[in-house]
């Protein structure tokens, strides 16, 4: 079922548009998400319970006791499917109990613990999404990410590992980082992808909840299901245009097909998983970077995706990176781009997002899917920012639009005498660690004793950088004179 393709014939064809517990035993750090999770639902459960009921006619009401005589589940008077607990998602206290989802909340964050300092900076953002860029290597050269020569590669020794990436993703998670994304160069060009995205999927148990890629959809369909497999929740995919040919020039690669292929394998993987459970397996985004003169007149054929899919399209103001060529007058805003939209469609209408979301929402009533805006250059998302980035030399940056890095690589490898940690020598550190333990139950060795100090000094200098981290980055004028990295050796 080619829902996606047979969309996009009809588009093409219109006048109207035109064209916890680490898997490495020696990183023994108490976990914090219970305490994140906790206050996150505790601050959202009364909207959420509130607004998810009565949008269906339901008033939320804690259940009362039931009559004198009467034992639970015995000659209970009729109810209907809407009062019982569970449907349609409502939430119903116990009988006889006052405890709403407010107050069950309030008492886990009495027993939970506080948000890692390490990751929390001096405008008390708490930083629990961790973008890690696996690769610098791409199978596009998109106009605004990577210049027309390509970009020089670091030595693969520079690269983190398959090993290097699960340690600090382990470490970042016992310290509250809820969500993982993985991101490049393109991701998927890497040949151990799928075993990566399995070790940090086992993550689930200790704390991470999200595990999502950033991709431009070339060669996910023949991947996707061993990543759904591996705990892949969901998948934002860069695509710009909606024409063959326009794709062709804006990527300097040929390769619409594939990501048609792609998307239409993630629509029905979620069509499936609908018809099961009621619930999309995976999480759909398509980001598509605006550049007035290349790209804008497609603004209201991908408002047409949202149509009938349940995706999100998200329109991403062009921005300044190294290389770019970037200017203002290429620049489409915010709001003239919505200003495209409500010509067509008036009563599109901005709608609640999450609280750290980058993207403002906004949906065209009727339509299933969802509108973003990623407003980086007009409108700043600074303050409630909760990202950090590991590019894939083992830099850390704390802002997207910042030049300053720290090097978590070079206090990793610390532990193997600056050499890259593969696999071998991930199992000769477990030993090291294990046999110490077994002995005499104490971190006594050499070995493990150096890896407590990395460990100690890796969250030193993460935290040290977290707390350096500027309250907003800097406005268009100053931007596009940052000296940074081209966006494909940060990953976005």
């Amino acid at each position: 079922m080619n829902r996606f393709a047979s969309l996009n014939r009809s588009l093409s064809s219109s006048s109207r548009y035109g064209k916890r517990n680490h898997s490495l035993a020696l990183l023994p750090l108490a976990l914090s998400h219970d305490y994140v999770s906790a206050l996150r639902e505790s601050k959202c459960a009364s909207w959420h319970y509130y607004h998810t009921n009565t949008s269906k006619g339901i008033q939320p009401q804690i259940t009362p006791p039931p009559p004198d005589g009467l034992a639970k589940g015995h000659g209970s008077p009729a109810v209907s499917r809407e009062d019982q607990p569970g449907a349609e998602g409502l939430p119903v206290a116990p009988a006889g109990s006052l405890s709403t989802p407010h107050s069950r909340n309030r008492d886990r964050i009495k027993e939970a613990k506080p948000f890692s300092d390490f990751l929390t900076d001096t405008f008390n953002r708490q930083h629990d999404y961790l973008r890690i860029s696996v690769t610098e290597r791409c199978n596009l050269r998109c106009l605004y990410c990577m210049p027309e020569a390509g970009v020089p590669l670091s030595p693969p020794r520079n690269i983190l590992t398959t090993p290097e990436i699960v340690l600090l993703s382990s470490l970042f998670v016992s310290q509250g980082v809820t969500k993982i994304r993985l991101t490049g160069g393109e991701p998927t060009v890497r040949s151990d992808i799928v075993p990566l995205m399995q070790q940090i999927g086992a993550l689930r148990s200790r704390g991470l909840r999200e595990l999502c890629i950033t991709t431009n959809g070339i060669s996910l369909h023949r991947k996707l299901d061993a990543m759904v497999d591996a705990g892949l929740t969901g998948i934002n995919l860069s695509l710009d245009t909606l024409d063959p040919l326009q794709f062709q020039i804006m990527t300097r690669r040929k390769g619409f097909d594939a990501v048609q292929r792609s998307i239409d394998r993630v629509l029905a993987i979620n069509h499936a998983s609908q018809q099961e459970t009621g619930m999309p397996k995976l999480k759909l985004k398509i980001n598509c970077v605006v550049i007035r003169g290349v790209n804008d007149r497609e603004i209201l054929p991908f408002v047409e995706l949202t149509r009938s899919h349940n995706l999100e399209v998200r329109f991403i103001e062009y921005m300044p990176f190294d290389g770019n060529r970037w200017n203002k007058a290429k620049m489409l805003s915010y709001a003239d781009m919505l200003d495209i939209i409500r010509r067509v469609h008036p009563d599109v209408h901005a709608v609640r997002g999450h609280a750290n979301d980058t993207s403002k929402t906004w949906q065209v009533p009727g339509h299933v899917g969802r509108l973003g805006f990623i407003t980086s250059m007009t409108h700043n998302f600074c303050g409630s920012c909760n990202r950090l980035r590991i590019t894939s030399d083992g830099n850390l940056k704390v802002c997207l639009f910042g030049n300053a890095e720290v090097s978590l690589r070079d206090v990793l490898r610390q532990a193997n005498s600056g050499d890259p940690i593969d696999d071998n020598a991930l199992k000769a550190l477990r030993k090291a660690a294990s046999l110490t333990t077994a002995q005499n139950g104490s971190a006594s060795s050499t070995e493990l004793q150096a890896l407590s100090a990395i460990e100690n000094q890796l969250l030193h200098v993460i935290g040290q950088a977290v707390r350096r981290k500027k309250e907003k980055h800097a406005g268009i004028g100053e931007l596009e004179h940052i000296k940074n990295r081209p966006m494909i050796l940060i990953g976005g």
